[in-house]
């Protein structure tokens, strides 16, 4: 049985202080349970103190990007080994936002998920297609060419030690969300492409659904055979809301 993983992306929002009041909220609230797991990812700059006031709780600590390389003259970058020493065990890597807005290629993903394995960080690797794509019936190859670029770096082998997050595009944001059939079907299409390449990987590798995930509809969302839970972005930054959405993926 897959366990399920909820993770918290608070992008760039927050304050030192409000990091530390909402991680308080969100520890004081979950309860530990060996069938989930709870990430959240804040800004860089305050991992310190989320390192610090997560000490000693269920919740794990993440990045929400990662250097392709491990030193040099990178100015603005942050390595891998870096943001482990801070306590991190979790980067996203290919988020669309990084994709869109700061013209991230399919290729300089690649390079930043195997960066992450390099420093056992479990990279969350981020899938998925816009509006226009959808439209044009363009999802699976969308799908197949983010994928492709892992598998020809890094071998699907390499999805033993990590987590994809499916995230169309359109529903970024937006408040418009894939209906539960809509996302089980293209977790269940990511399923059977890296099958194609390790049926045992495949077998246990977690699928997250991100895409305006609300208390309200996390459940039937949760629900479906191919969903192992979320990555939230605008409701992981209310602590009741994300509380209410890790209860509904039986957190």
């Amino acid at each position: 049985m897959r366990t399920t993983l909820i993770a918290g992306n608070w992008k760039m929002n927050g304050s030192r202080e409000r990091t530390r009041e909402l991680i308080r909220a969100i520890v004081a609230g979950l309860q530990p349970n060996p069938n989930y797991e709870i990430v959240i990812c804040p800004s860089f700059v305050f991992l310190p103190d989320a390192a610090e006031t997560l000490a000693a709780s269920c919740v794990g600590l993440g990045a929400q990007n990662v250097c392709d390389q491990d030193q040099g003259a990178y100015t603005g970058e942050v390595a891998g080994d870096m943001l482990a020493e801070l306590g991190c065990r979790w980067a996203i890597v290919g988020h669309s936002e990084r994709r869109q807005l700061y013209g991230e290629t399919n290729a300089l993903v690649a390079s930043r998920f195997a960066a992450a394995q390099r420093h056992r960080l479990t990279p969350i690797f981020c899938v998925g297609e816009t509006l226009e794509e959808r439209e044009a019936g363009a999802t699976e190859a969308v799908l197949d060419e983010q994928l492709r670029a892992v598998f020809d770096h890094q071998g699907a082998q390499a999805f033993r030690s990590a987590i994809i997050a499916y995230e169309p595009v359109w529903a970024i944001g937006t408040g418009r969300t894939a209906t539960p059939e809509q996302a089980q079907g293209v977790h269940a299409y990511i399923r059977s492409r890296v099958a194609e390449h390790d049926a045992g990987t495949a077998a246990e590798l977690r699928i997250l659904y991100g895409g305006s995930v609300k208390p309200e509809n996390a459940q039937t969302l949760f629900e479906q055979p191919d969903v192992d839970g979320g990555l939230i972005g605008g409701a992981s930054l209310q602590a009741e809301d994300f509380l209410a959405i890790c209860q509904a993926g039986n957190c």
